[in-house]
């Protein structure tokens, strides 16, 4: 071979591969702009906190601002389909949320398939739900509710924010596996159960721990249960629901996705800095005092998450007939 040639031939292939390389520096170089993270919540909501929080180290820690746009809308499907929308590059990314996964079970006409469009990249955090009631209302335990509700079948009505919210198919899966018949309230939002928990027009509501908290601590609701595996460390005092009715565990969880395409070694930079931020003692602090329970994770393992959330939630929002247009 000539020395023409094998310089013809070494030229061809370092052109061939500048591609690859090319690529390869994007992704190291990531992010080189803003990044955008959009939450289906409105602010001031679990998740809306959640995600300046979490928007805050990853703007230290890979000096680019990290921008949170809040669209609520759809029980957070409009945000989801927002980022399914955009560009795969990882400057748009997703707050995901328990809803996103309930919503296929619950809407029929969504024109979303999370599985499909929404690449997980980690989760960040397990937040209980609170089952509470009225403080004049004959019950203190978890027992003694369960057991006024078999007395009066259809008489306890318990408000929640709408039907395609964590809270309310908790709500439905706590009857079901309580074999209770009581009667979940769907509302706007959360705040609005509660204001009609604390005037009677409901005897309860089920609501995020944050949510709750204040009218728990003032005595205006009584806290009857948890709706995590374990009690939460912000009312130590207050059960899990699963020490009386086995098995029951309903959480509203957060992590992050991004666009279906989004490169792997762009997945990959986000779960390593939102790991290495949840290890930080202060995001640790600021995350515990919103009643959860921190969930480090690979971007493979957030993606089996979500796939069993999303069968148990079908399953339950089947049984119950709570399919909606």
């Amino acid at each position: 071979m000539t020395l023409q040639r094998r310089h013809f031939l070494s030229l061809t292939a370092a052109l061939a591969a500048m591609p690859a390389a090319a690529r390869a520096s994007t992704a190291t170089d990531y992010p080189t702009r803003p990044v955008r993270l959009i939450v289906g919540s409105p602010p001031g909501s679990s998740p809306d906190v959640v995600a300046r929080l979490i928007g805050q180290q990853l703007t230290q820690r890979l000096g680019q601002t990290f921008v949170i746009e809040d669209r609520d809308g759809a029980a957070g499907a409009v945000a989801a389909q927002t980022v399914a929308r955009s560009p795969a590059d990882g400057y748009t990314l997703l707050l995901v949320t328990a809803s996103d996964v309930i919503n296929p079970a619950v809407y029929q006409k969504l024109n979303l398939d999370f599985a499909r469009d929404i690449a997980p990249v980690g989760s960040i955090l397990s937040l209980p739900n609170l089952i509470a009631v009225q403080s004049s209302f004959p019950v203190r335990t978890l027992p003694e509710f369960i057991a006024a509700a078999k007395e009066t079948p259809g008489k306890i009505n318990i408000g929640t924010p709408g039907a395609g919210s964590p809270q309310f198919v908790s709500g439905q899966l706590f009857k079901i596996m309580a074999d209770i018949d009581i009667v979940l309230v769907p509302y706007r939002g959360g705040p609005a159960a509660v204001t009609d928990a604390l005037s009677g027009q409901v005897q309860g509501v089920i609501g995020t721990v944050l949510l709750l908290i204040d009218h728990v601590r003032s005595g205006a609701l009584r806290a009857l249960a948890v709706t995590g595996a374990t009690r939460s460390k912000l009312l130590p005092d207050v059960p899990a629901a699963a020490e009386f009715v086995p098995g029951f565990v309903a959480t509203q969880w957060i992590g992050v996705g991004a666009p279906k395409e989004t490169s792997t070694p762009i997945v990959d930079t986000l779960n390593r800095q939102i790991n290495a931020a949840l290890g930080d003692a202060r995001m640790q602090e600021r995350l515990a005092g919103l009643g959860g329970t921190i969930v480090a994770s690979s971007p493979a393992e957030f993606t089996k998450f979500i796939s069993a959330e999303t069968d148990k939630w079908a399953r339950v929002v089947n049984f119950a007939n709570g399919k909606s247009e």
